[in-house]
This record gives C-alpha cells, sequence and structure tokens, in this order.
C-alpha cells in the first residue's frame, strides 16, 4: 500500500470545516516562483503546474531508474499547494488576479535530498525535451497557524477566510502575514473535474499570539 500523506497526515491536509489552530512543522517542497492570473490559459501559473508534476512523477518512479534514493519508499504524490501574495495587499484581494504573486509547490517525501532532486531536474528535462531550470528545492516552516477546509469556489474563500480570522481573534491570536509568511492554499479537488460548489480547498493564515 502507497504512503498517502493526506492520509497519515491529516492534521495539516484534511482540515475540518471550521477553523482550528495547528503548528505545522519544516517540510521540503518542489517549487516554481510565479506572478499572474491562475486562470489564464498559458499563463505562468499553467506551466509551473507542469514542471512541478513533471519533477514529482520522475522522483516517484525513481525506483525504475538507475539512480536509486536511499530510503525511498513507495507513496502517493501529495497535493497540489500554493503560497500567494500581493504586493501593498495584507491577505488576498480575490478581484485582483493579476496582481497575484505565488509560490506554487508540491511536498517533497523527507528522504528526497537535494542532490536527489537536482537529479530529478536533470532526468526530467533529458527525457521530456522542456526546461526545468526553473524548478528548485524549497524548505519551509510555517510554524503556527489557523487553517480551515473551504467547500466551495475559490472566489468564494473570503467568507471561509473570515471566520478563520474570527476564531483566532477569540482565541488571542493576531494575523501574522508577512513577506515571509504567506496565505496558503492546499487543493485537494481536481478543478478540471469537479464542479466548483464542491471544491475542497484547505486553507491556511500564520498566526502569532495578540
Amino acid at each position: 500500500m502507497a504512503f498517502d500523506y493526506k492520509k497519515e497526515y491529516k492534521e495539516f491536509y484534511m482540515p475540518k470545516g471550521t477553523p482550528s489552530i495547528v503548528t505545522v512543522p519544516k517540510m521540503n517542497y518542489i517549487a516554481v516562483r510565479g506572478s499572474g492570473n491562475p486562470n489564464d490559459a498559458d499563463g505562468e501559473y499553467k506551466q509551473a503546474i507542469g514542471l512541478l508534476y513533471g519533477i514529482a512523477f520522475t522522483i516517484k518512479m525513481s525506483k525504475k531508474e538507475d539512480h536509486q534514493i536511499d530510503g525511498y519508499f513507495d507513496y502517493v504524490v501529495p497535493p497540489l499547494e500554493g503560497f500567494w501574495w500581493q504586493d501593498g495587499v495584507s491577505g488576498i484581494d480575490y478581484a485582483r488576479k493579476e496582481d497575484f504573486k505565488w509560490i506554487s509547490v508540491i511536498r517533497l517525501p523527507d528522504f528526497v535530498t537535494r542532490e536527489d532532486f537536482d537529479w530529478a531536474v536533470r532526468k526530467a528535462t533529458a527525457k521530456k525535451k522542456k526546461d526545468f531550470s526553473k524548478a528548485e528545492f524549497f524548505s519551509y516552516e510555517e510554524g503556527l497557524c489557523v487553517q480551515c477546509m473551504h467547500i466551495g469556489a475559490y472566489d468564494d474563500e473570503p467568507v471561509t477566510v473570515d471566520a478563520m480570522h474570527r476564531f483566532m481573534e477569540e482565541l488571542g491570536y493576531a494575523l501574522d502575514i508577512t513577506d515571509r509568511r504567506m496565505h496558503h492554499e492546499i487543493y485537494l479537488s481536481d478543478a478540471r473535474k469537479v464542479a466548483p460548489e464542491k471544491l475542497k480547498t484547505a486553507i491556511r493564515h500564520p498566526i502569532k499570539r495578540a
């Protein structure tokens, strides 16, 4: 049975539909940075997704390659995630998608070293005849956060975010979004196959004691 991060770490990937407080440890990711409207058909975001999954599946299938990764075990590729911000905006303004800046990520298993990652970039580049150099090995410790499962369209997220902020304030916390701590989304549904009103997205915001 392949190891499934969503099932094994439900506290990080499957929050309830009511807000909760969580401390997120350091994790390593495949990351691609970019900007612009994620809905643009030929935009940077769509291209970034292709790079992320290209490397993610190269690493997953490395068991069939000459490059054997120490400690490898079979696993389900974790879900797509994104850190989002806009210059001069505290939080997210959903009406200004063209101003988005983002780091799109997929979690790496802990057994993947930077050397393994560099191998995967070279392998994917050679195999797919495509430039994967924008992908980077990204380590991030998110720390103390408030999170909640949002069910519905992405544009309806403010309702869930407002509930998260009320909850944290009642418990004596304050929002701590900075240039290093960002609005975070984990995509648990495939938007190409699931109706907007049924999309599941884990939303997480950094907080601190007020």
